[in-house]
């Protein structure tokens, strides 16, 4: 992962997780549920907007250096991978 993603990644995870410390309070005060809701909601987007430019980064650094070097083990790998990875962030 390059470092400018690994940073802004890192900074969005430490945002999510003070929100779910927050979603624990909001149970544990019995909040109204739609309201703990609407906060789930914005947390599983905020993960969604990560795990994509993750995703955005493994393709653009890992799967076009195997291509760029011309491994096709390597390239072949990394389409499986992909596809594998793909077929659980897209359920």
């Amino acid at each position: 992962m390059n470092k400018t993603t690994k940073k802004t990644i890192s900074v969005r995870l430490r945002r999510i997780e003070g929100q779910v410390r927050g979603i624990a309070r909001m149970v544990d005060e019995d909040r109204y549920c739609v309201d703990v809701l609407t906060q789930i909601s914005a947390v599983c987007a905020a993960l969604h907007r990560i795990e994509q430019e993750i995703l955005r980064d493994h393709i653009s650094c890992c799967v076009a250096g195997a291509f760029k070097h011309g491994n096709v083990r390597e390239q072949q790998e990394k389409i499986s991978e992909l596809v594998t990875v793909l077929s659980k962030i897209t359920k």
